[in-house]
C-alpha cells in the first residue's frame, strides 16, 4: 500500500479545524476557558464530557477516552477508513452527519472511470487517472527524482496508484459498482480480492498503433515490503506491444534494455532509440516483428550485469543474429544495470555512450540473401554452394543454400531468386566477439595480465586518479619466458603505441597483429577498470537506514540551528556566523552560480581549521583542496572535474598565480583556453581547446589585511574570531579533548560528519524561485553592490535549496519541457538577512574587519579614560595591551587608520616615536549591520506552512522588527507608497489592507551609515 506522506497528515492536522468537522455533525459546543465543550455522540453522554482544544487541533472524550485529531474524527463520524477520510479532506469534502448517533452519510467522490466505453478507453482512463494521482503525490515524484527519471513523467503519462482508485468507484453492492469492478478485474486492473493489482506502483504504460494502452508496469516505491511482496508487475496475461515504439521508428540502430526503468534512464539521456524487453526473458514476437518492419540492423543489448542478466543477453543475441541483427551487449561494472550506473557517473549522457561505444561484440547476424549470381561453371555450383554478404562491415562467409541451385550456361549468367527465409549458419562457423574482459591480477600499483604466449606487467595505473582527459601514461613490461621489452609510454598516443608494438615484436620474436591485438585488450581492460572505480567513487552508497537518517536530518524543521549545534558537536567552538555561511557556501555549489568564500585572519587565529570543519561536512567525492596552484593548472583540471564541487585552497597566496583562472571561473561558471600542442597522428603543431566547467564553489584563507579588490567583490569574507574570549573557549576545547568525554566526541564526531555528508548527497540541483524577489531591497550606492546584490539573493536560494525535502516541488510546463522548482519562504530571507547584516555589512565596510576590531578596542579604551578625546594621547605599546595584537600586525592596522583619517599622529617626547590620537567619535562598530535590506517582518502573514505572498499586504514599521533591522523606505513595493521627502530619515506612508486608503501613519528612522 502507497504510504501517505507524513508532510501531507502534518497539513491536514495544522489546515483543517477540528471545531468545524464538530460542527458540521450538529453537535452544540459550549466555550469553556480556551476549549470547547460538548456531548459526545460516540456514547451515552449525559454530562458534557467532548473537549475541543483550538490551539492544538485536537479533540478529546473524557467519558469514553477516544481522541486525536481532524482525520481522526472523520474515520470515527463517518465510520470510513483513514485512506477514504484522507481523500475527503484532501478535496476539502466536510464530514456531515444528520444528526449525532445516526447513520451518517459520506458524500462519494467522482469516479474517474465510465462503464460505458470500451475496455480499451477504460484502461486508457485508468492511466489518466494515475497519471493525476502521480502529479499531486511528493513521494511518487521524488522516487522519480532519485531514479534520475522525472523527465519522462508527461512524455510517457506515468502515472501513481496509491489505492484512491477504489475508493472513487461506486461501491459494489451497487449495480454500477458491480458492473465497472468485473470490468476492471477482466482488464487486470483490480484483484478477485478487490484491490488494485499495482497498489503502491509507479505505473509504466506503452500503447499500440492506435494509440491504446496496450501493457502495464508497475515498480513498488515503498522498499521496506514483507519479502514475499513483489517490487516487480505487469499486467496478468501475455505481454502485448512494444515499449517506446515511436523511438523505434525509423531506426537501424535499438538499444534493448531488460526493464522500463532501465529504458527511461536511457531516454532521458538523449537516447531516444531506446526500448524496453519485459525482463531477462520477456523479448516478445511484437518486438521482432516491430524490428523486422524497420529494417533494424544492429541491437545495442544493455541488460543487467548480473547472472540473469548476462543469460537473457546470450538468448537474445542468438535469437537476433539469425534474423540477420548485429549484436552487441553493453558492460556494466558487475552487480548493476543501467539505471545504477548513470546515477553513479554522471553526466548519464557521457558516462553510458562510453559504455556503448565500448560495447562486447556478440556477433553479426547473416543477412537473408534475396539473389546471387552464379555461373554454371562456378566451382560453387558444383559444389552445391553459396557465398552470402552479411550485414554492413561484416566479413563474407559461407552457408549450404537453401535451395538447390541449376547449373547455367557460363555465357549466360543469371539471378537465381533463394527462398525468403532466413539463413542459418552453422555453430562453427559463428563469429567470436572479441573477448576484452580478459582476467588480471592486481597488486598494490602493479597489473599482470596473462595472455598466452604473453605476460604484460602494467605500472603506474591509478583508476582513481583523476588523470588529464585523453592521457593514460603506464610502464608496461612484455615478456616471454626470458626474453621481455619494457617501456613507458602513453597508451592513448598512437606514436608511442606503434613504436612500442614495433619493438616488443621484435624483442619477443612475435609479429606484430600479436602484440597489437594484446595490448588493444590490455587498454580496453584499463578502460573498464577506470569505469569501474568512477562508478565506486561517484556512488558512495548509503544504506536504507543512513539514507533515513540523512532525510530525517533534511527535514529538521530548525535546519540551521542543528547545523551550527553539530559543527560544536563536532569540537568547532564558536564561530556560528562564519560556520553557518560557510556550510552553506559548500551546499551552493548545487546552484548555477554558487557562492565563493574567503576567510580572513592574522597567522595562527585558526582560518585553517574553520575552513577544514567545512569541508568535513561535504562528500568526499564532491570537494577538491589544494596547497597552491600555478596559473594554467586550472585550466587543465578535465572538462567535468570541477563541476558542482568545492574547490579549496589553503592559503590565498597560493592561488594567486590562478587568481585570473579563479576570477573566469567564478564569473563566468567555465574555463576555456587554446594550447599549442602536438597532433598525435602527424606530430605537427596544431591548436588545441581545453574547457572547464562549473558551476563550482571555491574556497580560501588569506592573512593578507587588504584583500584583492577583484576577489572581495566575488567572495563572501569571513573574519575568524580573534578576541580573549574565544581564545579561551579553544583553550578549554583543547583541554576537554584529553578527557574521557573528549575520546567520546571524537568517536562521535565521524557519526555526525557522515550524517552531513550523506544529506548534502541527497540534495538535488533543483532551481530555486523567489515569488519575494520583486519586494527585497539593496544599497545601491556603490557599483560593487551590484555583485554583493547577486551574493544576496544566491544565499537565499541556498537556505531554500537546503530545505528542499520540507517544500513541494513544483513543476512547470516551458518550451516543451517541464521544469522543476522549490519556492523561497519568508523564513528563508528572514535567516539569509540575520547572517547577511553581518556578513556583507563588514565586506562592505571601508576597513578590513580585523582593523574594523582594532578601532573598536582603542575606542573603548580611550573613552574609559577621564580626559576629553581630544586630550588623550596613547601609544602603540598601549595598543599592544588594549587588543592582545603582535607589534608587526599592529603597524599594517594603525597605518591603515591614519591613512583614513581615525587617527592622528603626533610627535612623541621620545626622539623618533610616535604618539596617537583618536579623530573617530563613534564607537567602532558602525559596519556591524547591513542597512538597507527588506524586514520580512513587514511582509503580511500567509497560511501556515505556504509562505505565500497576498499582495497589498505589505506594511512598514512591524511591532515585531527587530531594532537592528533597518525599516525600508521603498517606492514601488506593492501595498505601501512612500509620501515623505526623499533623504530617507522620514516617510510617510499610506497602509493599505483593512485600513482605509486615506489613513496615513507616520513613521520615521535614521538611515544607518554606509
Amino acid at each position: 500500500m502507497a504510504r501517505i506522506p507524513e508532510s501531507e497528515l502534518e497539513r491536514m492536522k495544522a489546515e483543517v479545524s477540528v471545531e468545524q468537522l464538530v460542527r458540521a455533525h450538529g453537535i452544540g459546543l459550549v466555550k469553556s476557558g480556551r476549549d470547547w465543550r460538548g456531548r459526545c455522540p460516540f456514547h451515552e453522554d449525559g454530562t458534557p464530557s467532548l473537549v475541543v482544544t483550538p490551539s492544538k487541533n485536537l479533540w478529546h472524550c473524557f467519558g469514553c477516552g477516544l481522541g486525536g485529531g481532524p482525520v481522526d474524527w472523520a474515520m470515527k463520524a463517518n465510520g470510513i477508513s483513514f485512506r477514504h477520510a484522507v481523500e475527503l479532506l484532501r478535496e476539502g469534502i466536510p464530514a456531515l452527519a444528520a444528526k449525532a448517533g445516526e447513520r451518517t452519510t459520506v458524500r462519494a467522490l467522482e469516479s474517474p472511470v465510465s462503464v460505458e466505453v470500451d475496455d480499451a478507453a477504460l484502461l486508457d482512463q485508468v492511466v489518466d487517472y494515475y497519471h493525476q494521482t502521480l502529479k499531486s503525490s511528493p513521494e511518487a515524484l521524488a522516487y522519480l527524482e532519485k531514479r534520475g527519471i522525472a523527465a519522462a513523467v508527461e512524455p510517457f503519462r506515468l502515472g501513481f496508484a496509491n489505492r484512491t482508485l477504489g475508493l472513487r468507484l461506486p461501491e459494489k453492492n451497487r449495480v454500477a459498482g458491480e458492473a465497472i469492478r468485473t470490468r476492471l478485474q477482466r482488464i487486470g486492473v483490480i484483484r478477485e480480492s478487490g484491490h488494485e493489482h499495482l497498489n503502491g506502483c509507479i505505473v509504466f504504460g506503452w500503447r499500440d498503433e492506435a494509440g491504446h494502452v496496450a501493457g502495464l508496469y508497475g515498480r513498488k516505491i515503498v522498499e521496506n515490503q514483507a519479502r514475499n511482496l513483489p517490487k516487480h508487475l505487469y499486467l496478468p496475461g501475455p505481454h502485448r506491444g512494444v515499449f517506446n515504439a515511436d523511438g523505434v521508428r525509423g531506426q537501424r540502430e535499438v538499444i534493448v534494455c531488460e526493464s522500463v526503468i532501465d529504458a527511461l534512464t536511457f531516454w532521458c539521456a538523449g537516447y531516444q532509440n531506446v526500448t524496453a524487453s519485459f525482463g531477462a526473458d520477456g523479448f516478445t514476437e511484437d518486438h521482432l516483428a516491430l524490428f523486422r518492419a524497420q529494417g533494424v540492423e544492429r541491437v545495442i543489448i544493455a541488460y543487467d550485469r548480473d547472472a540473469a542478466g548476462d543469460a537473457g543477453a546470450q538468448k537474445l543475441a542468438r535469437r537476433l543474429t539469425v534474423e540477420g541483427i548485429g549484436c552487441y551487449r553493453v558492460q556494466f561494472p558487475h552487480g548493476l544495470d543501467a539505471n545504477e550506473y548513470a546515477l553513479k557517473v554522471t553526466p548519464a549522457a557521457k558516462s553510458l555512450g562510453v559504455l556503448m561505444r565500448r560495447a562486447q561484440w556478440l556477433g553479426n547476424g547473416a543477412a537473408p540473401v534475396r539473389e546471387v549470381v552464379v555461373p554454371a561453371s562456378s566451382s560453387l555450383a558444383a559444389k552445391g554452394t553459396v557465398a552470402l554478404r552479411g550485414n554492413a562491415g561484416s566479413p563474407a562467409v559461407m552457408a549450404e543454400p537453401a535451395l538447390p541451385l541449376a547449373a547455367k550456361e557460363e555465357a549466360e549468367p543469371e539471378l537465381v531468386p533463394l527462398r525468403e527465409a532466413a539463413v542459418v549458419l552453422p555453430a562453427s562457423v559463428e563469429p567470436a566477439a572479441p573477448a576484452f574482459d580478459i582476467p588480471c591480477e592486481v597488486s598494490g600499483s602493479e597489473i599482470v595480465f596473462a595472455l598466452d604466449p604473453v605476460r604484460y606487467r602494467v605500472r603506474g595505473f591509478d583508476a582513481r586518479a583523476k588523470a588529464t582527459a585523453g592521457v593514460l601514461k603506464v610502464n608496461v613490461l612484455a615478456s616471454v619466458g626470458e626474453r621481455f621489452h619494457v617501456d613507458t609510454f602513453d597508451l592513448y598516443h598512437a606514436k608511442a603505441r606503434a613504436n612500442y608494438i614495433a619493438r616488443a615484436a621484435a624483442e619477443l620474436r612475435l609479429t606484430d597483429d600479436v602484440v597489437k591485438a594484446d595490448l588493444g585488450r590490455v587498454l580496453l581492460k584499463l578502460e573498464m577498470l577506470q569505469a569501474a572505480a568512477d562508478a565506486l567513487a561517484a556512488g558512495a552508497q548509503m544504506t536504507a537506514d543512513e539514507e533515513r537518517e540523512a532525510l530525517e536530518l533534511l527535514r529538521t524543521p530548525a535546519l540551521l540551528e542543528r547545523i551550527v549545534s553539530d559543527f560544536a558537536a563536532c569540537g568547532v567552538v564558536g564561530e556560528e556566523t562564519n560556520k553557518l555561511v560557510g556550510y552553506l557556501a559548500a551546499v551552493s555549489r548545487k546552484l548555477d552560480t554558487p557562492l565563493a568564500v574567503v576567510i580572513q585572519s592574522s597567522s595562527a587565529a585558526g582560518k585553517s581549521s574553520l575552513m577544514d570543519a567545512v569541508l568535513a561536512f561535504v562528500p568526499e567525492e564532491e570537494r577538491i583542496k589544494y596547497s597552491a596552484m600555478t596559473g594554467q593548472s586550472l585550466f587543465y583540471m578535465g572538462e567535468t572535474n570541477l563541476k558542482h564541487k568545492v574547490l579549496a585552497i589553503c592559503e590565498e597566496e597560493g592561488a594567486s598565480r590562478a587568481a585570473y583562472a579563479l576570477k573566469l571561473l567564478q564569473s563566468d561558471g567555465e574555463l576555456t583556453i587554446a594550447s599549442t600542442g602536438k597532433d598525435a597522428q602527424t606530430g605537427n603543431l596544431v591548436t588545441q581547446e581545453y574547457r572547464v566547467e562549473g558551476p563550482v564553489s571555491i574556497m580560501l584563507t588569506t592573512t593578507a589585511i587588504e584583500i584583492d579588490e577583484e576577489l572581495l567583490n566575488r567572495c563572501l569574507i569571513l573574519t575568524v574570531d580573534e578576541g580573549r574570549e574565544q581564545t579561551e573557549a579553544i583553550h578549554r576545547l583543547q583541554r576537554h579533548k584529553r578527557t574521557l568525554d573528549g575520546l567520546k566526541l571524537k568517536a562521535q564526531k565521524e557519526r555526525v560528519l557522515s550524517l552531513h555528508r550523506n544529506a548534502q548527497r541527497l540534495l538535488k540541483p533543483l532551481a530555486v524561485v523567489n515569488p519575494y524577489a520583486d519586494q527585497l531591497t539593496f544599497q545601491s550606492e556603490r557599483t560593487r553592490m551590484r555583485r554583493d546584490h547577486e551574493k544576496y539573493l544566491t544565499l537565499i536560494d541556498t537556505i531554500a535549496l537546503l530545505h528542499q525535502y520540507q517544500r513541494e516541488v513544483k513543476t512547470v510546463r516551458h518550451a516543451g519541457a517541464e521544469l522543476a522548482y522549490i519556492e523561497v519562504t519568508l523564513a528563508d530571507i528572514e535567516q539569509a538577512n540575520a547572517l547577511v547584516h553581518e556578513v556583507l555589512g563588514r565586506s562592505l565596510d571601508e576597513l578590513p574587519p580585523v582593523t574594523r576590531r582594532v578601532l573598536e578596542e582603542i575606542t573603548q579604551a580611550v573613552k574609559g579614560k577621564p580626559l576629553p578625546r581630544a586630550s588623550v594621547r596613547f601609544s602603540r605599546r598601549e595598543v599592544r595591551e588594549w587588543t592582545g595584537l603582535g607589534d608587526t600586525p599592529l603597524r599594517k592596522h594603525l597605518e591603515r587608520l591614519v591613512e583614513l583619517e581615525y587617527l592622528l599622529t603626533h610627535r612623541g617626547q621620545r626622539g623618533q616615536s610616535f604618539e596617537y590620537e583618536l579623530m573617530y567619535d563613534g564607537d567602532g562598530s558602525d559596519a556591524t549591520h547591513l542597512a538597507g535590506l527588506l524586514d520580512v517582518t513587514t511582509i503580511g502573514s500567509s497560511p501556515p506552512g505556504e509562505g505565500e505572498f497576498a499582495p497589498g499586504s505589505l506594511r512598514q514599521n512591524s511591532p515585531s522588527a527587530p531594532p537592528s533591522l533597518p525599516v525600508q523606505n521603498r517606492a514601488d513595493s506593492g501595498g505601501e507608497r512612500p509620501c515623505g521627502d526623499e533623504s530617507g530619515n522620514e516617510a510617510e506612508l499610506h497602509i493599505y489592507g483593512n485600513k482605509k486608503p486615506d489613513v496615513a501613519v507616520r513613521t520615521s528612522y535614521q538611515r544607518e551609515p554606509m
